[in-house]
């Protein structure tokens, strides 16, 4: 038996306080549940004591002693400098921030419905529909980012957040900085290793055209499940991105796969542009929906149309096709979504009805496994 008494294992993050004082405005905040971590940083549900109103809370430790702490706090320092300017409804919205001792504290927009993360676990897969909304407000925050030189560098879907509207907001610009004079960052390798383009593998620096590759890795794995890149040891994954091999999506629509392999050619010149993106036969052909129900945050929504242009489409496909039969026709109880009230107006979004066959909405598939192996890093 060992004599030497035994040492209490140290916290390698001090502890955050329950309440919480700003020293430049006096205002006191209470510390809720803790509802994110990333690799350097916590996050917590944060309230205003004086006006209930809520936020999120990112707390980042100040670090070590000597080098490494001057270190940390240059990063955040940056970090704050740089997300503290940014106004967009598709950026997460910064409120303040300030710090003690022991932390530096952020006070961010809180969005109540989390991230994409906890969506594509709760549903494996999301429709083209789903995915078209979503990449549309992905691709106006970025754009607003790219206009202000800047390059995310860490787009992935557990920093794709949702608000109580489900609107999408891109966040965490932990390691996202402005492009030099030649459009490019340092060439530094950092971020999530599966979205990584092939020009950051090579040492090449970020672009806004890595932030562009990235969305590709995105919208394959929302709509498969898994990433287009995944292999062990991490340098065959690697080989693979330099040479844009990945397993092909068949049992995805035509336009959808030309999509992905523009978004992840591993030349960055041959990737479309965020202006020339929603011009693509994936958003020109298919139905957008112009909101989601917020049931979608786990289960499939079902799209419909009103009624009195559905008549006229039956009766329009009567005239032109003598045995036109109505494809799939739904319940009421179908249409309002999966066992919510009927009387709810977010369970039903609207288009034509050609888009929406298009889109596979109206007719019940048949479910594929997921493509490619592995499981999902997020």
């Amino acid at each position: 038996m060992d004599p030497r008494p035994r040492r209490r294992r140290r916290s390698c993050c001090p502890l955050v306080s329950v309440f919480l004082r700003d020293p430049s405005s006096g205002r006191v905040y209470r510390r809720g549940k803790l509802i994110g971590k990333g690799a350097f940083s916590r996050c917590y549900k944060l309230t205003d004591m004086s006006t209930s109103a809520v936020f999120a809370l990112k707390v980042v430790p100040r670090g070590g002693g000597g080098a490494a702490r001057l270190h940390a706090r240059g990063k955040v320092e940056r970090e704050i400098a740089l997300h503290s300017r940014l106004r967009h409804r598709n950026i997460v919205a910064f409120h303040g921030h300030f710090a003690d001792r022991d932390h530096i504290y952020m006070v961010l927009e809180y969005c109540s419905r989390q991230s994409l993360a906890h969506v594509l676990q709760a549903r494996q897969t999301l429709t083209e529909p789903e995915v078209r909304y979503y990449l549309r407000g992905l691709v106006s925050g970025l754009s607003y980012l790219h206009q202000r030189r800047i390059v995310h560098r860490d787009l992935k879907l557990s920093n794709f957040f949702l608000n109580k509207n489900m609107e999408v907001k891109i966040g965490d610009l932990g390691l996202a900085t402005r492009m030099g004079p030649g459009g490019r960052c340092h060439r530094v390798l950092c971020g999530t290793p599966n979205f990584l383009a092939p020009e950051v593998v090579s040492r090449n620096g970020h672009s806004c055209q890595s932030d562009i590759w990235a969305l590709g890795c995105i919208m394959y794995m929302v709509l498969t499940g898994v990433p287009p890149f995944v292999a062990a040891p991490l340098s065959e994954m690697y080989q693979n991105i330099r040479d844009g091999r990945y397993p092909e999506p068949v049992h995805l629509s035509a336009n959808a796969r030309r999509l992905i392999a523009r978004l992840l050619a591993p030349n960055p010149a041959e990737r479309p542009s965020l202006d020339h993106l929603l011009q693509d036969d994936f958003f020109t052909q298919g139905f957008t929906p112009d909101r989601l129900p917020p049931h979608s945050c786990h289960s499939p929504p079902i799209f419909t149309i009103p009624q009195p242009l559905g008549r006229l489409f039956r009766k329009v496909g009567r005239l032109l096709l003598p045995h036109y039969r109505a494809p799939c026709p739904l319940a009421p109880q179908e249409a309002s979504g999966s066992g919510e009230d009927g009387s709810d107006p977010d369970s039903m979004e609207w288009g034509s009805e050609d888009s929406l066959l298009e889109s596979g909405a109206l007719c019940p598939r048949k479910t594929h496994p997921a493509v490619g192996p592995g499981d999902t890093p997020e």
